[in-house]
């Protein structure tokens, strides 16, 4: 890479903290983000799936290191939050990619659903952005990156509480802009479309209703975890230091129809 374009994408010197790391769109913006430099934590709940990620990053090279934690409640938000700064310092990249996908019948709707939902999906977000952004605004330099859903801008196949969810993390996103604006820190986030991954797993099932999906793209296929490795890159380095409180789709032109 030449000087200009590591000024704009490298991280060389960076850390990252990113959360469902170990899967899915997660683990493609984990990879991406240590092959750009950063010493990046991978944060799950499943200890092997963590270990599978870390050891591949260690064998391309990378810096790396895994968190085994649990993001459903609010101690296990704060141990995750300690944790994860452990290995590398506090990080100046966090990526909010954990998620659950409770979706049944809306009528059917518990609040048990309801709180889980939120407290992984739209608390664990602003805890650990909490957490973090006052010591990147205190070294002047702070990357909030969340993952939304095309379900925070429109309704469509059962969104339930997990649109939501999504709802609440890009308004989210847009109050850290705000708080945090001047400062060096900047939080935007990356709306997928339709993705194969772990987390709709069961609409897969479904071939039909994937390859209807894929049709209401502009490119004429459903998105994969790499899709996000370049957009992620971009919104976590330098060169995107005038961007905030943005949502950036990376969906295939679906939400343009």
């Amino acid at each position: 890479m030449n000087d200009y374009l590591a000024s704009l994408f490298s991280l060389e010197g960076r850390t990252a903290v990113v959360t469902g790391g170990s899967s899915g769109i997660g683990r493609g913006i984990a990879t991406a983000l240590a092959r750009a430099g950063a010493a990046t934590v991978v944060v799950a709940r499943g200890e092997d799936r963590v270990g599978e990620t870390v050891d591949e990053l260690r064998g391309l090279g990378c810096r790396a290191a895994g968190v085994v934690g649990d993001l459903s409640t609010r101690a296990g938000i704060r141990s995750v939050a300690d944790a994860a700064a452990a290995p590398f310092g506090e990080p100046d990249i966090l990526v909010n990619s954990a998620g659950i996908n409770i979706r049944p019948p809306y009528p059917e709707i518990t609040e048990d659903d309801w709180d889980a939902t939120m407290t992984v999906n739209a608390l664990a977000p602003f805890l650990l952005g909490q957490a973090y952004a006052r010591g990147m605004a205190e070294r002047g330099y702070g990357r909030l990156i969340h993952i939304s859903s095309q379900q925070a801008h429109r309704a469509f196949v059962g969104s339930g509480v997990y649109g939501a969810s999504k709802g609440a993390v890009e308004s989210l996103m847009r109050s850290e802009a705000e708080a945090w604006g001047g400062t060096g820190v900047t939080s935007n986030s990356l709306v997928p479309g339709f993705v194969l991954t772990p987390l709709n797993a069961r609409l897969q099932e479904d071939p039909e209703k994937v390859a209807e999906l894929a049709a209401r793209t502009m490119i004429g296929r459903n998105g994969v975890p790499s899709d996000f490795a370049a957009a992620a890159v971009f919104l976590a380095g330098a060169g995107s230091g005038y961007i905030t409180g943005q949502s950036l789709f990376v969906d295939g032109g679906l939400s343009v129809h």
